[in-house]
């Protein structure tokens, strides 16, 4: 029986890779900037989408290390930092767990769009998971500031923005078959052949 976990796996580590590829080389590019930023879209001198990257000083000798997001997504939850950091984390963790054991139902296993979801999420979720281990946030570099100002945000959090948007798409876009769409599938070609074949046990992949 055909499945697509090898498209969910596939999908979390590539987005897992690209998640920590582009973190580490933002931060180490644009340390040696002196504003910290790198416009990729302009539309005024001030706005447009930009890489930016924000550092901590964390010694007397001016020794500094990237500055983090210790909340979830717009910051929710900064102000109680190492509880907030190590909180996420945690339901980072389960989130992962529950991604997995989704995984291995045959239902969602059979589902293309539904395995590109959860390789989405599960590479957003393992790439904010190892900032949060390591450096005890999140780092983040990508800011879009034209029209409206949207909080800095990084890779991972596109994948699970993008992963979350399939799942409610799947959830709310598909439509319970009519009772004339079933005895249509129940009197096709295929159904019959199954019937017929059912008789003495053997189903049409058997067959095969």
């Amino acid at each position: 029986m055909k499945t697509y976990r090898v498209v969910l796996w596939a999908l979390a580590l590539a987005g897992l890779a690209a998640d920590q590829a582009t973190k580490y080389s933002v931060f180490s590019w644009l340390a040696r900037i002196e504003d910290n930023r790198r416009w990729l879209f302009q539309a005024t001198p001030d706005h447009g989408f930009a890489l930016e990257t924000r550092y901590a000083a964390v010694g007397a000798d001016g020794s500094y290390t990237p500055h983090v997001n210790q909340g979830a997504l717009w910051g929710i939850g900064r102000e109680h930092q190492t509880i907030a950091n190590w909180g996420f984390a945690a339901i980072s963790l389960l989130a992962a767990a529950a991604i997995l054991y989704w995984s291995l139902k045959p239902g969602a296993a059979r589902d293309l769009w539904v395995c590109v979801a959860l390789g989405l999420i599960l590479a957003g979720t393992l790439g904010n998971l190892y900032d949060r281990v390591v450096f005890n946030g999140v780092r983040d570099f990508l800011h879009w500031s034209y029209l409206f100002d949207w909080p800095v945000f990084n890779v991972a959090d596109s994948c699970l923005v993008c992963g979350a948007c399939l799942l409610l798409m799947q959830a709310f876009g598909r439509q319970p078959a009519t009772k004339e769409e079933s005895a249509k599938q129940a009197t096709s070609p295929n159904a019959a052949v199954a019937a017929s074949v059912s008789c003495v046990g053997v189903t049409p992949a058997q067959k095969a």
